[in-house]
């Protein structure tokens, strides 16, 4: 199965495996599922480090491609189609990120781990 990981669902397994759930955590940790990283958490995390929202993924930033590559995740980098739909999304929802994640999971047709309901109002498929 093909999934895409929320930013903080990302971050709660690699530091606070406890506050996922327990079938988020089954399916992050089944190496037979393709677990997708996209460039949008790592933009979001490397803001929060500079802004100091975030100090303790310092290193993560440092080596993110390391981090991905150690848990055998994959990158999804942003193309000017998910930039397009993410732009376009209706809604009141303001977070860039997480448009951009809902807009990729409708793009690519891949749920998305999250524990954010408002994903929902979108009709992204999320699992939590």
């Amino acid at each position: 199965m093909r999934v895409l990981l929320d930013t903080h669902a990302l971050l709660w397994w690699w530091g606070e495996e406890n506050r996922l759930s327990p079938r988020a955590r089954k399916l992050i940790a089944d190496e037979g599922n393709e677990i997708l990283v996209s460039a949008a958490s790592a933009w979001e995390i490397s803001t929060k480090v500079r802004l100091g929202k975030l100090l303790v993924a310092i290193d993560l930033v440092r080596d993110f491609s390391d981090y991905l590559s150690r848990d055998g995740f994959f990158a999804l980098p942003i193309t000017a189609e998910h930039g397009l739909r993410a732009g376009l999304l209706p809604g009141p929802h303001k977070d860039p990120f997480d448009r951009m994640l809902v807009a990729q999971s409708q793009m690519e047709a891949i749920p998305i781990v999250s524990n954010e309901e408002v994903f929902d109002s979108y009709g992204a498929r999320r699992i939590w």
